[in-house]
């Protein structure tokens, strides 16, 4: 185990240390407003999440919850003002999957993710899928390997940019399958899919949510999912993992605080977290983007990003990934 991962795992347990053995104790807080720092610009789905969870959290903490848009370097920016914040329980971050994908990727980073963030909870995981232009002659996953073993680098792979969830559940694939695609690197996920439509790409790892219609259309063919299990939105539509054992890209969220921050006030804000993970309207709210519920405590979650973060370590190694 390396010395970040065992630092992390070791900052997510601290929250699970008897009341009584704690120095710094949380019966005053929040006594001000708090900062939910989320790492892309307002309106896509991890903001949206955001402002949920703020909202939420305001209700419950009784503070506002104030949502600050830090866009910028694949996240990195936001991430960065958020983990160099006093580590005193009002300043969070909107963690996300590039958070244990970048590392690998950016060689000049002025934090260190494993080191700097202490993980409070984990609130959802989001499946891609594994959808093909109709023109392409695969109805399975086993064919659509045959098929890319037999045309080695003639099918091009988009993705929304490089080392986004996208791509990386792409190279994953390759690198499993033993496949030889092409990645064509978009300006997001909505700048591809016309190209997927129109048969210049062929094959594509997209978002479900915004999958959905195109699949239900018939417009493209949805040859597997890319979470360990079929999603019931798409029950007809197999687990790339019953082809490829142990396969498995999600997009997730999640909170982290400044390392440092008293374990009292990651209980306290996990607990309030997880509340929300079992409340009926917050569940509708996560199904209707997409987001399926994952929850658990920051030990689970500190696992499930240092997990995520050696997965990953050595597909961007495979795939040779760079920063642009």
């Amino acid at each position: 185990m390396t010395q970040s991962r065992r630092s992390f795992l070791t900052l997510a347990a601290a929250a699970a240390t008897p009341a009584f053995t704690r120095i710094a104790k949380a019966d005053d807080y929040p006594s001000r407003p708090i900062h939910l720092v989320v790492q892309i610009p307002p309106g896509g789905s991890p903001d949206i999440v955001g402002r949920l969870m703020a909202q939420w959290l305001s209700d419950r903490l009784g503070q506002p919850v104030v949502v600050d848009n830090r866009a910028g370097a694949s996240g990195n920016i936001g991430t960065e003002f958020a983990l160099k914040a006093a580590p005193d329980g009002y300043t969070l971050l909107l963690a996300m999957s590039s958070n244990a994908i970048n590392p690998s990727i950016y060689s000049d980073l002025h934090f260190n993710f494993m080191r700097d963030a202490a993980p409070v909870a984990s609130i959802s995981l989001i499946p891609l899928v594994m959808e093909v232009n109709p023109s392409v002659p695969a109805q399975t996953i086993p064919e659509f390997i045959a098929y890319a073993k037999a045309n080695p680098g003639k099918i091009n792979m988009a993705s929304g940019g490089t080392g986004t969830p996208l791509h990386v559940a792409g190279e994953l694939f390759k690198m499993m399958a033993g496949v030889n695609l092409t990645h064509v690197a978009y300006r997001g996920e909505s700048s591809a899919m016309p190209d997927l439509l129109s048969g210049q790409m062929q094959v594509m790892f997209g978002v479900m949510p915004a999958s959905l219609g195109y699949i239900r259309d018939g417009r493209v063919r949805a040859l597997g999912v890319t979470s360990a299990k079929r999603q019931d939105v798409l029950p007809g539509v197999p687990a790339i993992a019953e082809f490829l054992p142990g396969y498995e890209a999600s997009g997730w969220y999640g909170i982290t605080v400044p390392s440092g921050t008293p374990p009292d006030i990651v209980a306290r804000l996990n607990k309030e977290v997880n509340a929300a993970m079992v409340d009926p309207g917050m569940r509708k709210r996560l199904d209707d983007l997409g987001c399926g519920v994952f929850s658990g405590s920051p030990a689970d979650f500190g696992k499930f990003i240092a997990d995520e973060t050696e997965k990953w370590a050595k597909v961007n190694k495979f795939a040779n990934i760079k920063a642009e």
